[in-house]
């Protein structure tokens, strides 16, 4: 079983280590978390792209490319991810943990400092960033943008969010407008950098053999160029708002030749954060969350009314969105069974096998993060942002005991917020 410690570096720093001798290579990930505002997302989101594209040691991709396969062929990619109403940028990278080295050589010290020189000592032109590593990377991000309207059902999902949430942080996008990022410029980017080197939180997380107070040193060594401030962000719970009465009803129009029916809900406020937190968990899996759910089994494969059906928790905004491919003329029938089936739990018309195998898909799915890196590293991130330490197995055996009651209970404080219909476009 991983240990997992936290401890502050600095104010506002702070270091998730998890000790495992499970995995033959160590994670790390350095994020900064800032609140995601509509005229600062897409300055945020360009921000660990532009770096990532050289420091002063190694200006260019090809010499970073050659320092990392000098740590066995380890890597760095910069991550831009929303977690509620947060928006974390910075570093992941993974590399052979120490014990694994050929010659007992140490990889934990030169891959931090690697990571404190991306976000600290970036290549620069003058009093800046290199020109056309901004430019690169703006159109980049631009493309990034644009290329989300390919993906139809994650479009959907974006597009009922940004209605649902219109006026609330939670609406922005991770990577911001294409207008804000078409806007930026060398100079705005820059200023953008500094502020969040002196005012985000920074999060450090690491998973491998090492042991904490090791990581700690390192990345206390490789982050001394960091300003020394006390006002660093600080992540609150999400504002929450009651659902619109009546629902929102939305439709756009696109040349896609399968409808899209998304449906955002409220919660009533119950976000990772509260006690009821694992009722609603379980509820999500039982409405649509796995394969013998009552969205996958009843309007999926009993009725054919959906090519896919199922529902998923933004548990820290405490908003769940449904999602679903529809025939066009199927639409009003596929909304009315898919409410069905919400009334259905509230009304607690749940056979036990329901609910059994909800929980066990749950509570697999828990124990399945262990075994990976990734999964792990974004499990923390978000358990940081909500100010939770409760490790998978714990939350896994808060599931195991959930009752029936506190399902239907967690059912019928969900209320219908926003529809959003993806049509195909008139002849």
């Amino acid at each position: 079983m991983a240990n997992v410690t936290r401890m502050e570096l600095f104010s506002g720093v702070h270091l998730t280590a998890v000790h495992t001798k499970k995995f033959k290579s160590s994670l790390i990930g350095v994020e900064l978390l800032t609140p995601i505002r509509a005229e600062t997302a897409s300055a945020n989101a360009l921000v660990p792209m532009v770096l990532r594209r050289g420091t002063k040691r190694c200006p260019d991709m090809e010499s970073l490319s050659t320092a990392l396969d000098d740590l066995y062929g380890g890597w760095i990619e910069p991550a831009v991810r929303k977690k509620g109403e947060t928006q974390c940028i910075g570093f992941t990278g993974s590399f052979l943990d120490d014990a694994y080295t050929m010659d007992g050589s140490q990889i934990l010290e030169p891959a931090a400092m690697l990571f404190g020189e991306l976000l600290l000592h970036p290549a620069q032109a003058g009093e800046g960033f290199v020109p056309a590593y901004v430019e690169g990377e703006r159109g980049n991000l631009i493309d990034r943008i644009r290329a989300q309207i390919n993906e139809k059902r994650q479009y959907a999902l974006n597009r009922v969010t940004a209605e649902m949430c219109s006026g609330e942080p939670f609406g922005v996008d991770k990577l911001g407008s294409e207008a804000q990022a078409a806007a930026l410029d060398g100079r705005a980017l820059w200023d953008r950098y500094q502020a969040l080197l002196s005012q985000a939180a920074i999060e450090i997380y690491f998973c491998g053999s090492a042991a904490p107070e090791r990581v700690k040193k390192a990345f206390l060594s490789a982050l001394e160029g960091l300003p020394k401030t006390e006002a660093r962000f600080q992540p609150s719970p999400c504002t929450q708002k009651a659902a619109s009465v009546p629902p929102k009803l939305v439709e756009e129009a696109l040349d896609v030749t399968q409808g899209k029916l998304t449906m955002g809900l409220r919660t009533d406020g119950i976000t990772v954060q509260d006690p009821e937190y694992p009722a609603l968990a379980l509820c999500t899996a039982v409405f649509g969350g796995t394969t013998t759910s009552k969205l996958f089994l009843n309007v999926r494969e009993r009725l054919s009314l959906c090519y896919y059906a199922s529902a998923q928790l933004e548990k820290l905004k405490g908003v769940m969105l449904v999602s679903s491919g529809v025939e066009f003329d199927k639409v009003e029938e596929a909304k009315a069974e898919i409410l069905a089936q919400l009334e259905h739990c509230k009304r607690g018309q749940i056979e036990d096998w329901e609910l059994e195998g909800a929980r066990r898909s749950l509570v697999s799915t828990l124990y399945t993060t262990l075994d990976s890196q990734s999964r792990l590293e974004d499990y923390w991130l978000a358990q940081i942002v909500a100010g939770l330490a409760e490790t998978p197995e714990a939350l896994a055996a808060r599931i195991e005991g959930v009752t029936k009651e506190q399902v239907i209970a967690a059912a019928q404080r969900l209320s219908l917020d926003t529809v959003y219909f993806l049509k195909g476009k008139e002849d």
